[in-house]
C-alpha cells in the first residue's frame, strides 16, 4: 500500500487499517449504525455495501437501525434495504428501494427536521449508536477526522458512538482540509447562541474531534461520490423560476428583504436549480447562500462573480460540476464553507441572517398549508428534509410546485392538503408556473382567493372556486371555511379513477 503519511497523520493508526469485509464484521445484529454524509455526498461507500453482500449471500443474518444526516448513497440505503438489513431508519430518504421498504412496513421510519437530528440523538431519543461510519480525506495528528464533501451529523455521531469506523477515501482530495467549519453546540441548560452573523464567518475547527482510541478500524477506499443526476429544467421549471426572480426583484425595489443583501437558501432539484439559473440572468450582484446543499447553479454563480460566498453542509453537485470543483479547490478557498447540519439548518442562525428560503412542495392547499413529504397523505416520498428548518426561520419562506402532477390528472393546489408539513404560519409565498401568491398579511379567505386565482391550473380553477364559494356559504362568517366532508374529494377522485377531472366531469361539475 502506498505511503499514507499525508493522509493518516496520527501515529499508530496504520495498524488499524482493515479490509472492508473485516470491518463489516464489527456490525452485529441489533446494532444502531450512524453514518456521515448528506445526500450521496460524503457518505461511506465500502463497509455498508460489504455488509449488504454478506447478508445477501447468506453468510450472516444482521438487522440494524441506520441514522444519517439526510439521504445517503446507494451503498447504504439501497444496498441495505434490498438485502433486508434495515429495520429502523431516520431522518430522510431518497432511495426508491428504501421508500418501498418503508411504505410496505418492512422498515420503521421517522421523519424529522434535519436541523434537529443531531441534538435528538444526543438527547437520547434514539438508541445510542454502537458504531459510526465516517468518510474522511485526512486523519489529523490527534485523531481528528477531516470530512469530505459533506458533514451532516458526523460530528455528533463520532462523539456519541461507542466505536468509529473511518473510511479514508483517497478519491476525495486531501486539499478539502480547511473547507469545513466544525462547531460544537452544547445542550441545554448550557447552550449558548451560535456566534455566526455572516455566511462567510468561521466559528469552529477544520476537523471532527474523535481520537485514536475510539477508532476501531480504518478502511482505505478509492470511490468518488455518485451524485444523482439533475433533470434539465423544463418549461414549467423555467416559468416558476421566472416568477420567483421577478418577485425577488420586486422585493428589492420595494425596499424590503433583498437577495443581494441577505443570504438565499434553495432546496434540491431541477426546479430549485432553475431558480438559481434565473438569478444568473438577473441584475442581482454579490449574492450569498446559507443553505444545506450547494447545487450546480451556485457554483456557476460563484464562477461568474454574481455570488460571493456559499455556506452549506453538502456539495450536492452533478458529477461534472463536482469533478470540476475538486480539481480547482484552491480557487474556492474563502468562497465555500461546509458546516455540520446542526448549524447550517439552525433556525436561530437562519432568522438572524434573514435568509430567503425557497423549497419545493408536493401540494399546497388554498389556505397556505404545504405537504412536502407524502403522496396521497399515506405514502412517504422522501421526507420533510430541511425545508421546515428554513421555513420557520426565514425572513421570506417560499414554496414552489408545478400546478399539476401526473400529466395534468391531479391538481397540486387542493382544498386541503392530505399531510401537513408546513402550516400556513410558516408559508409566505406559493409559486407555480401559473403565477405567484404573496400571502403575507392576508387572512385565510384572502389567501384562498389569492392562491386559487394566481397559482392553480386553469383546468382546476373553477372547481376550487366552486368549493370555496360553497364553503363560505355553508360555514357562514367563520375564520377558515372548510367543508370537512368534501375537502379530500380531489384526492379521492384521483385515487379511484386516476384523474380528478374525469370524475368531476362525470358529476357534471
Amino acid at each position: 500500500m502506498k505511503d499514507m503519511n499525508d493522509r493518516i497523520r496520527c501515529a499508530g493508526l496504520e495498524e488499524k487499517i482493515t479490509a472492508a469485509e473485516d470491518a463489516a464484521l464489527l456490525i452485529e445484529d441489533g446494532m444502531t449504525v450512524a453514518v456521515s454524509g448528506f445526500t450521496p455526498s460524503g457518505c461511506p461507500k465500502a463497509v455498508t455495501a460489504e455488509l449488504a453482500r454478506q447478508v445477501r449471500d447468506g453468510e450472516r443474518d444482521v438487522h440494524i437501525s441506520i441514522l444519517s444526516g439526510a439521504s445517503t448513497g446507494g451503498e447504504i440505503d439501497t444496498a441495505l434495504s434490498e438485502a433486508g438489513v434495515i429495520t429502523h431508519r431516520a431522518p430522510y430518504i431518497t432511495s426508491s428501494s428504501m421508500r418501498r421498504a418503508v411504505n410496505s412496513g418492512e422498515c420503521a421510519y421517522q421523519d424529522v427536521h434535519l436541523g434537529e437530528m443531531a441534538q435528538n440523538v444526543r438527547y437520547g431519543q434514539y438508541k445510542k449508536p454502537d458504531i459510526a461510519i465516517i468518510e474522511a480525506c485526512v486523519i489529523t495528528e490527534n485523531g481528528g477526522l477531516v470530512p469530505t464533501t459533506a458533514i451532516g451529523c458526523a460530528q455528533t455521531y463520532a462523539a456519541v458512538a461507542d466505536k468509529v469506523i473511518v473510511e479514508l477515501n483517497l478519491a476525495q482530495p486531501a486539499a478539502l482540509e480547511g473547507f469545513h467549519d466544525i462547531y460544537t453546540t452544547a445542550d441545554p441548560p448550557d447552550r449558548r447562541p451560535i456566534p455566526l452573523t455572516k455566511p462567510g464567518e468561521r466559528i469552529g475547527a477544520t476537523a471532527i474531534p474523535c481520537g485514536p482510541d475510539k477508532i476501531a478500524a480504518v478502511v482505505i477506499t478509492d470511490q468518488p461520490d455518485k451524485p444523482r443526476p439533475f433533470a434539465q429544467p423544463d418549461e414549467k421549471s423555467r416559468a416558476i423560476a421566472g416568477n420567483i426572480v421577478r418577485f425577488l426583484m420586486s422585493e428589492r425595489d420595494a425596499g424590503r428583504m433583498s437577495a443581494d443583501r441577505v443570504p438565499l437558501q434553495s432546496g434540491v432539484g431541477s426546479v430549485a436549480n432553475a431558480v438559481l439559473e434565473g438569478l444568473a440572468d438577473s441584475d442581482f450582484e454579490h449574492l450569498s447562500f446559507y443553505s444545506e446543499v450547494m447545487q450546480d447553479a451556485v457554483l456557476t454563480l460563484l464562477d461568474s462573480g454574481k455570488a460571493d460566498f456559499c455556506s452549506a453542509t453538502s456539495l450536492s453537485l452533478s458529477g461534472d460540476a463536482l469533478s470540476g470543483l475538486l480539481a480547482r479547490l484552491d480557487e474556492y478557498k474563502g468562497k465555500i464553507v461546509l458546516r455540520d447540519s446542526e448549524v447550517s439548518n439552525n433556525p436561530e442562525v437562519i432568522r438572524r441572517l434573514g435568509v430567503i428560503a425557497m423549497n419545493t412542495a408536493v401540494e399546497a392547499d388554498i389556505y397556505g398549508n404545504v405537504n412536502s413529504s407524502h403522496m396521497m397523505g399515506t405514502k412517504i416520498y422522501n421526507g420533510i428534509g430541511g425545508s421546515g428548518d428554513y421555513a420557520r426561520g426565514a425572513s421570506v419562506s417560499i414554496f414552489m410546485t408545478a400546478s399539476t402532477a401526473k400529466d395534468g390528472k391531479i391538481s397540486s393546489i387542493v382544498p386541503c392538503v392530505t399531510h401537513v408539513d408546513h402550516t400556513e404560519h410558516d408559508v409566505d409565498v406559493i409559486v407555480t408556473e401559473q403565477g405567484l401568491a404573496d400571502l403575507r398579511g392576508l387572512s385565510p379567505k384572502e389567501r384562498a382567493l389569492c392562491i386559487i386565482r394566481n397559482c392553480s391550473h386553469p383546468d382546476y380553477r373553477a372547481l376550487l372556486l366552486d368549493y370555496f364559494d360553497r364553503a363560505c356559504t355553508e360555514c357562514g362568517e367563520v375564520q377558515t371555511p372548510m367543508l370537512l366532508d368534501e375537502c379530500f374529494s380531489f384526492h379521492r377522485r384521483f385515487r379511484e379513477t386516476g384523474s380528478m377531472l374525469q370524475e368531476a366531469a362525470a358529476e357534471g361539475e
